[in-house]
């Protein structure tokens, strides 16, 4: 790997795409070689540096990889995610993939193509939340046979722009309970005559409030006391950061699938 690392950003003309390309170009090892955008983005030919307010980067908006990077970050939608994955698979070019919201089948393409590239999926790129669902993990493990049994409910906060609910993060949050702790229904939200609350379920509860960029709380109720492990999102950087770190990591990886917990050697 050369002394600079060369990146490509998927969706770079979103809201998310944007701030990847801000602060690579603020970092002295990370050049923005290459952008890409769907084949009907207006935003074909401009270059990505001026899309994000900070100038030429002397990367111009194309919907095909043309060139070779060291790494390609996604961040686009999960349709646009599925282009970028076959181009990046079929050149052998390690992709992060931080777009959430796929489908099983698409999660198995990306599987797919793990067998031919490094690839790290994760359904955050955020420090804090990846250190949060080890949290959840060890609560998990250790209130699992609790006398009285314990309830736990996972409640996400997003901006009024995000199309999928609950957040690929929220479902990670269950993923990892139901994993430790064993519990097999999940329900997403409550209405009517539900009757009395079972022990075996999780409680998703989505709520999609102006710009907010990420709230997770995961609550674990018992008899007498609760206990809440919550994390806060200020700034979309953090996920941005987030994904420059797993870019760095993956980018001499063999081919594989790899996670964030990989990248922050959690």
């Amino acid at each position: 790997m050369a002394d600079v690392l060369t990146i490509g950003v998927n969706g770079a003309g979103g809201r998310m795409g944007q701030r990847v390309v801000a602060l690579a170009a603020a970092d002295k090892g990370l050049a923005v070689k290459a952008a890409y955008e769907s084949a009907a983005s207006p935003n074909l030919g401009r270059d990505a540096g001026e899309l994000a307010g900070i100038g030429k980067v002397g990367a111009l908006v194309a919907s095909d990889v043309v060139e070779h990077v060291d790494v390609v970050i996604d961040f686009s939608t999960p349709e646009g995610c599925m282009t970028i994955l076959k181009q990046c698979a079929s050149r052998g070019i390690p992709l992060v993939v931080a777009t959430t919201g796929l489908t099983e089948q698409q999660r198995e393409h990306v599987k797919e193509a793990a067998q031919t590239t490094a690839i790290l999926m994760a359904p955050s790129m955020s420090l804090a939340v990846n250190i949060a669902m080890k949290l959840v993990a060890d609560a998990g493990r250790a209130l699992k046979n609790h006398s009285t049994g314990v309830d736990v409910e996972i409640i996400e906060r997003h901006h009024r722009f995000k199309e999928d609910a609950p957040s690929g993060t929220a479902l990670k949050f269950g993923e990892i309970v139901a994993g430790v702790m064993g519990q097999e229904k999940h329900v997403h939200g409550r209405e009517g005559r539900t009757g009395q609350r079972p022990r075996n379920e999780i409680g998703y509860h989505a709520l999609r409030v102006g710009d907010n960029v990420g709230e997770h709380t995961i609550v674990f109720g018992l008899l007498g006391e609760t206990l809440e492990v919550a994390v806060r999102g200020q700034s979309r950087d953090s996920y941005a950061a987030g994904a420059l770190t797993a870019a760095k990591y993956l980018a001499t990886k063999k081919p594989g699938l790899y996670t964030m917990a990989d990248a922050l050697g959690l």
